[in-house]
């Protein structure tokens, strides 16, 4: 049980840094502003949201992993039980 608990906190540390890392980065784009030719302005738009996108993602799954969601079926569990707690089923 222990040694399945620190493999949780393991997994999760990760997705958190690569979160941070992504978010910390986009930041630091959209703070530098717009420079360069205006014909590569869409792609730049693209790059940042890109890795907003992707910090938001990873923070997520960062978020179901240390929670104990590691399948669809851990999920449809987990909303079953929220279903049935609320009084829905």
């Amino acid at each position: 049980m222990e040694k399945e608990e620190s493999r949780a906190v393991g997994d999760y540390w990760w997705w958190a840094a690569a979160s941070t890392a992504q978010l910390g980065w986009g930041i630091a784009v959209v703070r530098r502003g717009y420079a360069g030719d205006m014909y590569n302005m869409p792609f730049k738009a693209a790059g940042v949201g890109t890795l907003f996108v992707g910090a938001f993602a990873t923070a997520f799954v960062a978020t179901l992993r240390v929670s104990g969601i590691h399948s669809v079926k851990d999920a449809k569990t987990l909303g079953a039980n929220i279903r049935s707690a609320l009084g829905l089923r």
